[in-house]
């Protein structure tokens, strides 16, 4: 810094230092609106390793940072939502398979993730894994999960703002599930190459839910994830989705990030793990976008 407290921004790094700086004021000053209804997204792609549940959890984190009472529902037999939200899921736990397959009341299996006040977490365990195959033979087995949800959110003394799912990474009955329960899809794309292989998979996937199941679903949000500026593909990958998605894609583009990797390791979102960081900051803004551009955007 200079004399005047103000950053010489002649270097590469003094510029990134003064970016990261303003950014972080200008979260700081920010007051978030909070939605009238309660928004409930499914975080979904059917390619793995594109970021979808560091997405969950790290928007959940953001929105319940700015005071929004959160839920994030684990689908995912593998239960990384819940790893990094440091709920416990061992095998024992009550979780969302005793809601989808044994008709337990989502109330029994919420726990309160230490995050953050208003931060809560359906944890999922490694039952989860055979729940494809017992969910065929159960009456209504697409609705389940929307049944439980439903009557959790009407019994709720105080109203929660957001639910977040984070699916398993294919197009089974869990995910049919999330997507009969959700009203919104937010999509993570990575910024590399094969991004929008599948989509169009996807995108068939959610309009069938939307005709037969579920007529309110759709495709709300789109948000670009492991972003490399150095990277020419990276930045084709970003003009390409925009173009293809112009209403639904964040401004907003999630970089690669060590701290952003990190963080589940030692059972946390980047936001509380490391808040000034770039990966954290843009998951802020991300989470701002989405409260902002509200359910009717």
């Amino acid at each position: 810094m200079t004399t005047e407290g103000v950053y010489d921004e002649s270097t590469p790094l003094a510029r990134e230092v003064a970016e990261i700086t303003r950014r972080r004021l200008a979260l700081e000053g920010a007051s978030l609106p909070l939605p009238a209804t309660t928004r409930v997204f499914t975080v979904s792609n059917q390619k793995g390793g594109v970021g979808k549940t560091t997405t969950t959890v790290n928007l959940a984190a953001a929105l319940a940072r700015s005071g929004a009472r959160v839920l994030v529902i684990d689908l995912d037999p593998q239960g990384n939502a819940s790893t990094a939200l440091g709920v416990e899921h061992r095998a024992e736990t009550p979780s969302v398979y005793d809601v989808v397959v044994g008709d337990s009341p989502l109330a029994d299996v919420v726990q309160k993730s230490p995050e953050f006040e208003t931060l809560y977490c359906v944890p999922a365990t490694i039952h989860l894994a055979g729940a494809e195959i017992e969910l065929v033979s159960l009456v209504a087995r697409e609705q389940r999960l929307r049944t439980a949800l439903d009557a959790f959110l009407a019994a709720s003394g105080e109203p929660f703002h957001y639910v977040f799912i984070d699916c398993p990474p294919s197009l089974g009955l869990l995910t049919i599930n999330a997507f009969v329960a959700a009203r919104e899809v937010l999509i993570p794309i990575q910024c590399e190459y094969y991004a929008l292989e599948g989509l169009s998979q996807l995108l068939n996937s959610i309009q069938l839910i939307e005709r037969h199941l579920n007529p309110q679903l759709r495709v709300s949000t789109i948000l670009l994830t492991m972003y490399d500026a150095r990277t020419n593909l990276a930045n084709q990958v970003v003009s390409d989705v925009r173009e293809h998605f112009p209403q639904q894609v964040l401004e907003t583009v999630i970089p690669r990030s060590v701290r952003i990797s990190e963080a589940p390791s030692y059972g946390q979102s980047v936001i509380s793990y490391d808040e000034g960081s770039p990966g954290s900051l843009s998951y802020l803004e991300a989470a701002a976008e989405i409260a902002r551009r509200g359910e009717g955007a």
